[in-house]
């Protein structure tokens, strides 16, 4: 019973940062890295304080997965995010197929972990601290839930899209890049590689 909770709260916490979302980034060519420990810091603070709004707020339904779909927007890299996802099957599609693809996995992400943020209501999310790693930065979290031990959640900051963004949370050792690549790559093998037909099920999929 133990482990199954475990399972349920990454599944939604990667969410949230999607709520899932992706490789570690490189900088723009050219670009000198500007951002720094309090930048990603503040960024991840923002963003917690929203998805703690979004929880509080007793909306629920399509209602409340906008508002995720909102947060997420606004504080991931969703089309690193996206393209990671999709993997190797990024190279081969057009950019057409890529951007709708994006807006597909967008809404998806929104209401598969919509649908479980009311588990939420009156957790509590600390941002601890920041450190530098290669190109990007890594921000702590720690969560804190009604009759559960406190955990931990990484962060990965990056400001390759000309933007301060996150683009990968880690959940207890849980991988939210890893974990959407498999995922999807599993729907879009059931789909005999067909990605618009994979487009075509995700604005529904939940």
């Amino acid at each position: 019973m133990l482990n199954e909770i475990r399972a349920d709260r990454r599944r939604v916490l990667m969410g949230a940062g999607a709520a899932g979302l992706m490789a570690a980034g490189v900088l723009r060519p050219g670009a000198a890295f500007a951002l720094d420990d309090g930048q990603a810091r503040a960024l991840i603070g923002q963003a917690v304080g929203d998805i703690n709004a979004a929880i509080a707020s007793g909306k629920t339904g399509p209602a409340l997965y906008a508002l995720f779909e909102t947060i997420f927007v606004k504080y991931a890299d969703v089309p690193t995010i996206a393209r990671s996802a999709l993997g190797v099957a990024a190279r081969q599609a057009s950019a057409s197929q890529m951007a709708a693809f994006t807006t597909a996995f967008r809404g998806y992400i929104s209401r598969k972990y919509g649908k479980r943020f009311r588990e939420f209501i009156g957790a509590r999310f600390e941002v601890e601290g920041a450190r530098k790693v290669k190109t990007f930065y890594e921000v702590s979290t720690v969560a804190h839930l009604r009759g559960q031990a406190p955990f931990e959640a990484l962060w990965h900051v990056s400001d390759k899209s000309g933007k301060n963004l996150f683009f990968n949370i880690i959940i207890e050792g849980v991988n939210m890049l890893a974990a959407e690549r498999t995922e999807i790559g599993a729907m879009l093998d059931a789909r005999r590689g067909n990605l618009d037909a994979l487009i075509a099920d995700l604005k529904t999929a939940s």
